[in-house]
């Protein structure tokens, strides 16, 4: 059986990927149409971060949450790359928590790669998980912005509902607000580069589902 319909399945079980989530969402549209950014440098993240706070204080949500596919020009447009490539599109769930928050294994995974990549606006610690079942076809999950020194080594197995990595700070996160980035991968898309691609350019959407799938199917509060 595919990602996302093993979600229908009685023989999979889904844990949650943070274990003390309550509550609603605060939906934060990041998008070109969004508001979150008006009035500000993007690129402050510090900024964002008590922007993020404020809104949620206000509405009295403790955690917040930004959707996959996201046209995310404005926000990228100081991206060299993305701005060649046209790649402006958000390939994952982007989950606002507060600093520190353990992540948990939402099913038994083998860490596939986990590293770190330097630099502003990308994902600092992150780590990818293989998922294997005879219930299911192989499939990856990819989580961004993450602790660098509690990342753990290719090769490591972790069951469901354990505690594989960390939110990390602005200094090892890419200089990003505190969240992960949640991206499912499947193994056509490991081949050709998804791994290194948190963003599509419109041309790539007529095909995305076969490449890196929604991920809310993989996201238990």
């Amino acid at each position: 059986m595919k990602y996302p319909y093993i979600t229908c399945s009685p023989k999979v079980e889904i844990l949650p990927l943070f274990a003390r989530l309550h509550g609603e969402p605060l939906i934060i549209d990041m998008s070109d149409s969004g508001t979150i950014f008006d009035g500000m440098n993007v690129r402050n993240q510090r900024e964002c971060q008590r922007r993020i706070d404020r809104l949620m204080d206000e509405g009295g949500h403790s955690w917040a949450i930004s959707s996959y596919l996201e046209n995310r020009r404005q926000l990228l447009a100081d991206c060299p790359q993305m701005v060649e490539e046209q790649r402006f599109y958000h390939l994952g769930l982007d989950i606002i928590v507060p600093l520190g928050t353990p992540l948990n294994a939402p099913l038994a995974a083998t860490v596939a790669d986990s590293g770190y990549e330097a630099g502003e606006g990308n994902y600092g610690g992150n780590v990818l998980l293989r998922h294997e079942s005879p219930d299911f076809d192989t499939f990856y999950s990819l989580y961004g912005h993450l602790n660098r020194e509690t990342l753990p080594a290719p090769g490591s197995t972790f069951r469901a509902g354990e505690v594989f990595a960390h939110i990390g700070d602005f200094h090892e996160n890419g200089n990003w607000f505190y969240h992960t980035h949640l991206q499912i991968i499947t193994e056509l898309g490991i081949k050709q580069g998804y791994r290194s691609r948190g963003y599509c350019s419109a041309t790539d959407l007529a095909n995305i589902d076969a490449l890196c799938p929604g991920p809310l199917g993989l996201f238990r509060t």
